[in-house]
């Protein structure tokens, strides 16, 4: 595609048509360029009558808007408005997806929504967190397949250099944390939130442990099942359509792998008070998930947290990492291990990003150019988001308070032994 600049001492105008409302925009448009333009950020703005603005000389995003309605969305740019835009089509949008992140960060910081809002609060019953699942992991097992890794982990990946692969890192994360749990041959093992069964797969077949998966995603659920058969693993690992709340029984060690975003600020303790109550006298548990990188829980700035919950993660809330610990000590649990993988978050996302870019046209044929839009937009932006510590990632080892610890080693050597 070719592009001009506007070359101009004084801000560029709308071509007037003659409405007063139109006249109104107009003057709203000249007062956004002149703001942005000294920012030099590299956007082109093409307007629906033909009509360019560029905020750089050199421009690398080119912003398409297709009506006045569209262009009042922009007017008041924040993370949020910007991408519900692209997703319902009042915004076309040229230019690499990284280069457009930075340029939708940029227009936020400087409009009008700077302040992050506090926590939603939501309330969680189990219709409610069974319809969001379900909206989320529920698109097609096809879908999923063409960005994440070949054991499909939905989940932040373990990086030992920027180097590796993503196939390596997923199952290193898996082994950093039953490793981290001591997962011995024998031992029952709980996966709250087990995904398509990587995990509980994995426990079974190289650590000898007895296994059992819950999830409230039939898709996820059904495929696990045919791996666990196609393994011949159905004696000793098991998977569950079932909600964490209705699971009984006694366990040797339970792992949580990006589940507990899904629970609720308010039901944290609850949450964690299951897990004690299912875990044995001398068991060992594993909470690995999102955190926020506000110490009081609000949603990540720039409108980025309305943007999540409102196409991604329906009902989704992030606690920090200081909110986590206090909840689980509320509950009966303390902590023995935290460690922050941001880091590798970051690197996950990125990975998960570039796959999903390579995959665009078979992505946006087999689930819609909305959707398609919506995980285009939520992966690079997340990648963007980790990286600028908007959130974080820690995964916390903990035991029963009061239950004799004695078991665990006094260093953490033990988390890093090989595990080829």
């Amino acid at each position: 595609m070719r592009h001009y600049l506007v070359e101009t001492e004084s801000p560029p105008r709308v071509p007037p048509i003659g409405s007063p409302a139109t006249l109104f925009l107009q003057r709203r448009f000249d007062r956004f360029v002149a703001k942005m333009r000294p920012y030099g950020i590299p956007l082109r703005v093409r307007l629906w009558n033909g009509f360019e603005a560029a905020l750089s000389d050199e421009p690398r995003v080119t912003f398409t808007v297709p009506s006045p309605a569209a262009l009042r969305r922009l007017l008041r740019p924040s993370l949020d408005r910007v991408g519900m835009a692209y997703v319902e089509a009042d915004l076309e949008i040229d230019g690499k997806v990284t280069d457009v992140l930075q340029v939708a960060v940029r227009l936020a910081t400087l409009g009008a929504m700077r302040r992050r809002r506090g926590p939603r609060m939501f309330r969680h019953t189990r219709a409610v967190d069974s319809e969001a699942i379900r909206y989320h992991y529920d698109v097609s097992n096809e879908f999923y397949s063409l960005w994440l890794d070949r054991n499909l982990v939905y989940s932040c990946a373990y990086f030992r250099t920027p180097q590796d692969n993503l196939d390596d890192a997923q199952i290193q994360k898996i082994d950093h944390i039953l490793t981290k749990l001591r997962v011995q041959p024998g031992d029952t093992l709980l996966d709250i939130g087990c995904g398509w069964g990587a995990l509980i797969v994995r426990a079974v077949q190289k650590y000898g442990a007895k296994a059992l998966g819950i999830t409230l995603s039939r898709n996820q659920y059904e495929l696990a099942r045919e791996r666990i058969a196609a393994a011949g693993l159905a004696d000793r690992c098991e998977v569950r359509l079932e909600d964490y709340r209705d699971v009984t029984g006694k366990f040797d060690r339970i792992a949580s792998v990006g589940m507990f975003e899904h629970v609720g600020l308010r039901n944290l303790r609850t949450y964690f008070s299951k897990i004690r109550d299912l875990l044995k006298d001398d068991g060992t548990v594993m909470n690995h998930g999102i955190t926020a990188g506000d110490p009081d829980s609000s949603e990540s700035p720039l409108g980025a947290g309305e943007y999540i919950e409102r196409y991604v993660f329906p009902h989704g809330e992030l606690a920090h990492i200081s909110r986590v610990l206090h909840e689980m000590c509320a509950a009966g649990l303390e902590p023995i291990d935290v460690e922050n993988l941001r880091r590798h978050y970051a690197l996950t996302l990125t990975r998960w990003s570039e796959r999903f870019e390579a995959n665009s046209q078979k992505l946006r044929e087999i689930s819609g150019d909305k959707r398609w839009r919506i995980w285009r937009v939520y992966l690079a932006g997340c990648a963007f988001g980790f990286a600028q510590e908007w959130m974080s990632l820690h995964q916390v080892l903990a035991v029963k308070t009061g239950a004799s610890a004695a078991a665990l080693p006094l260093t953490r050597d033990y988390m890093y032994r090989a595990t080829s």
